[in-house]
């Protein structure tokens, strides 16, 4: 069977999904290869195009009647996350146009929770520090690599969304996660989740091969920075979810349903 699997073009997605894609473990199903940038993806799912995808969590609100939560493949920051940069220091986003990565992104719903009253300007992640270096904007939300690499743009961070979230909670920083569709049956479901766990374990156990590759995706960083970035999103919270994160997405959901922002969906995990 020929299963459509998606993830981002990022050295962390790209790492883990290593062995899977070029053959190092094997593989039950036949591998339909798709990268797309991630506001991307959530909008394919929303139309239910690809069986199994890297989501925003985010957009899991909206899609969990459509696709589950695999317990391996999380991104999940722990010290780090989502951060807001300019060219300038400012006080406060308040009444300021702030470049963000895609309204379904998790960076955004966190963004939402910790600020107001700026004026969102949706563009593809990987050209918002041009847009605040040439003041398009006067703010970027920068999920990725920028996380580790707009110092070398000059900009400086005016919020910290890790700090601010880890003030409000105490939690982990659950961001993306992988789905698979419910309309795949479910012993599918489970040899796509056990395939992409061993790919993972793959990776952490060969984190040179598996740096070397997702340097495709590195956009110009250097070796031993693309694995550093791979490594801060593929770890032991990657491999298995454990009840930190699940206590997190849920606090997530709550947070932003008492803001309005959205209605806390039901939380379906495969393990």
């Amino acid at each position: 069977m020929k299963v459509r699997v998606a993830h981002t073009p990022d050295a962390d997605d790209a790492f883990m999904f290593y062995a899977m894609i070029e053959g190092k473990i094997p593989v039950e199903f036949e591998v339909e290869h798709i990268i797309e940038d991630i506001e991307t993806l959530n909008k394919a799912a929303f139309k239910h195009e690809i069986d199994v995808t890297a989501l925003s969590l985010h957009a899991y609100a909206y899609l969990y009647k459509k696709y589950r939560i695999l317990s391996a493949g999380a991104s999940v920051g722990n010290g780090y996350g989502p951060i807001v940069v300019s060219n300038k220091n400012l006080d406060s986003l308040d009444g300021l146009r702030v470049a963000i990565p895609g309204k379904f992104t998790s960076a955004n719903l966190y963004l939402k929770l910790a600020a107001e009253n700026y004026t969102e300007v949706e563009m593809r992640f990987d050209r918002i520090i041009e847009a605040v270096k040439s003041g398009k904007v006067d703010a970027g939300l920068l999920i990725h690599e920028g996380q580790i690499t707009y110092q070398k743009h000059n900009l400086v961070k005016v919020l910290d969304l890790w700090e601010w979230w880890h003030s409000e909670t105490s939690l982990p920083m659950p961001l993306g996660v992988n789905v698979v569709s419910r309309a795949l049956s479910e012993s599918m479901q489970k040899r796509i989740l056990n395939a992409i766990r061993r790919s993972i374990e793959y990776a952490i156990q060969n984190p040179d091969d598996a740096a070397l590759y997702a340097m495709r995706y590195a956009r110009g960083m250097d070796f031993e920075t693309t694995k550093r970035f791979a490594e801060m999103y593929v770890n032991d919270y990657t491999l298995i979810m454990p009840e930190s994160v699940i206590k997190s997405i849920e606090t997530l959901f709550t947070m932003a349903e008492k803001k309005g922002l959205l209605e806390k969906p039901p939380i379906d995990i495969l393990f």
